[in-house]
């Protein structure tokens, strides 16, 4: 369920007070595709919707083949002055000696938020805005996609203007083109086989070269096939999407690759750069059908308040929810994010009460019923499966994109061994619902074993082999595929275990065991003992079959035995550093500093169950 990866709380309270202040009249202007929450006016309000509709029109025209609605809504928080775009900016962002931005765009499991300030007057100041949203039209195509036309595609488009009339795109890159004059090309060969795990990608001299050069190439490849009449690109991307070899499907759409680079530097030392004019004068757009109305000052709190949880400030959003609810007590929206809060603090019994009482508040809020039901999974014991079921057919019923209800649910009946038919369908159409979700494919597969389909799951996981973007992700589908070989070749039944862990699917193999081994070594039972936090190095960290996960917190005054039966549904953060790569809590934690949260248990033999782990330098 994690929405975003917490940003360090820096200078919350130089802005607290005014962030509560704020008393100015909120207008939400909204389209079929968009809404736009201003503090400015409905007439600027008016020409934000029209320049995301614009945008939205120039995928549609550039890609008709892509889809330009993505199930999560985009809601656009357009603050009419910069003082005021810091009350809701990162908190990263307000130390001294910070970039200024103009914009940002924060993608959540639930949602896409737009923050724009209105008085950003620099040249191209929604340039990331529009780089990440033009990332968010091409993630159904992740699963296929190399690396250097995702990025290129997204330095092409984010330098574009929206004008009344019409969009120009496709502006040339003075800092990419000087640096690309200074430094040495990528060979071609070396850009199409950069991915996640690349230096290319991570080092930061070298992935200066890699999206500079994307830009480049991609620029060049657009603006030829505009002239000369060509369909070089759309050949690559076909080729791509029957997932060929990327040098390979080079060669073949764009010929001789040396000839290509000399082109290449030969149009990086050009003088001339031509750029794209879109006329959006005939596109479909129908501004009389934008509805606007006057929102009162606790709706416009609560979406406030849900932007700054998403990106970590969470002191200044509680002080919003707060006043939220004495004025609202029923207001859905702030309840959900005191759901959200709660979740990420690791109290989960918390998090689903609140997301309870959102469900009450709006049996309709998709998302309401959504993680209720999701956090519920987590809770063995409640005798809940009824209203679990419920609660996802509900929220597919209210929102049917919305991906991750329909693998909830076919989680859901792939713990009972029940309804697997039903289940297998379900995690498909979350597949075709987000494409990029290798967790979605794996889980999929495990269904199909528990089917003993093993063919199935070998085909299914070998298609899946691009999305496989870190280490953990590649070792993570490379076991699977061993054992789905393996279940084959026995022609044996499995015993499999799926989990729910912050709103994503990760499942975990293992053949089959008798039920003496499958027993729990500690009780299997909520964590809703009284709470305690250990602070001290973790140590004796030991993981066992299916999910269990034992360690000390050694400190100087004691040491603390603890245990959870599910090391997935930990809640994983670090605080004063970022990892470099995805933590495994059984290899990575061993001889960390850590604040541990626990529950107390009715295991006696450990202090207690863990609920959350704060990995510190």
């Amino acid at each position: 369920m994690s929405k975003r990866l917490v940003l360090l709380p820096l200078l919350l309270a130089v802005f607290c007070g005014s962030a509560l202040a704020s008393t100015e009249q909120w207008i939400e202007v909204s389209s079929d595709h968009f809404t736009v929450l201003t503090d400015s006016n409905a007439k600027q309000g008016r020409q934000t919707v029209d320049q995301f509709e614009r945008m939205r029109w120039m995928f549609q025209t550039l890609f008709p083949k892509v889809n330009v609605d993505p199930a999560e809504p985009i809601v656009i928080l357009a603050i009419k002055n910069y003082k005021d775009f810091q009350l809701l900016e990162p908190a990263e962002y307000l130390a001294k000696g910070q970039i200024r931005l103009g914009g940002l765009f924060l993608k959540t499991e639930d949602k896409n938020y737009v923050l724009l300030a209105l008085d950003a007057g620099e040249q191209h100041p929604y340039a990331t805005v529009y780089h990440e949203y033009t990332h968010l039209q091409f993630s159904s195509a992740s699963d296929w996609m190399p690396l250097w036309l995702d990025e290129g595609l997204a330095e092409f488009i984010q330098n574009t203007d929206i004008r009344e009339k019409d969009v120009h795109l496709g502006q040339p890159s003075l800092d990419d083109i000087l640096y690309l004059r200074q430094n040495q090309l990528l060979p071609l060969a070396s850009l199409f086989k950069v991915d996640h795990n690349s230096p290319y990608y991570h080092e930061e001299h070298k992935s200066s070269v890699f999206y500079a050069e994307s830009w480049a190439l991609t620029h060049y490849l657009e603006i030829n096939d505009k002239v000369k009449h060509l369909h070089q690109m759309t050949d690559y991307m076909v080729l791509m999407s029957h997932h060929e070899d990327p040098v390979e499907a080079a060669q073949k759409a764009f010929g001789d690759l040396k000839q290509l680079q000399s082109a290449l530097a030969a149009y990086i030392r050009d003088s001339r750069y031509q750029e794209f004019v879109l006329s959006s004068a005939a596109a479909p757009l129908h501004e009389e059908s934008y509805r606007v109305r006057n929102l009162t000052q606790p709706e416009a709190d609560a979406v406030r308040a849900d932007f700054l949880a998403c990106v970590g400030r969470k002191s200044d959003s509680l002080a919003l929810l707060d006043a939220v609810l004495k004025a609202e007590p029923r207001n859905a929206s702030a309840l959900e994010t005191e759901g959200y809060i709660a979740f990420r603090d690791g109290d989960r019994e918390s998090a689903r009460k609140w997301y309870d009482e959102a469900v009450k508040a709006d049996s309709k809020s998709y998302l309401a019923q959504y993680y209720f039901a999701a956090i519920s999974m987590e809770s063995n014991g409640l005798n809940q499966d009824a209203q679990i079921e419920s609660s996802l057919r509900s929220a597919i019923q209210f929102n049917s994109a919305f991906a991750p209800a329909y693998e909830s649910l076919a989680v859901f009946f792939a713990k009972k061994q029940t309804n697997l038919d039903e289940a297998y369908a379900l995690s498909q159409r979350a597949i075709a619902l987000d494409r990029g979700n290798l967790g979605y494919r794996i889980n999929a597969s495990s269904i199909l074993i528990a089917q003993e389909k093993y063919s199935d799951a070998i085909t299914l996981l070998t298609n899946a082999t691009g999305l496989a973007k870190t280490p953990n992700d590649q070792t993570l589908l490379k076991s699977n595929l061993q054992v789905a070989k393996q279940m084959q070749e026995m022609g044996a039944h499995m015993t499999f275990t799926t989990t729910v862990s912050d709103g994503t699917v990760d499942v975990e193999t293992a053949q089959k065991v008798s039920e003496a081994d499958a027993k729990p070594k500690h009780p299997t039972e909520a964590a809703n003992g009284p709470k305690h936090e250990a602070l001290g190095v973790l140590r004796h960290v030991q993981c066992s079959y299916p999910a269990v996960i034992e360690f000390q917190v050694e400190s100087a005054k004691k040491t603390v035995t603890l245990y959870s039966n599910n090391y997935y549904n930990l809640d994983l953060s670090a605080l004063g550093f970022e990892p470099k790569k995805e933590m495994n809590p059984c290899k990575d934690i061993e001889g960390f500093k850590a604040r541990v949260r626990y529950a107390e248990s009715s295991d006696k033999s450990v202090d207690g169950q863990v609920v959350a782990i704060e990995l510190r330098k």
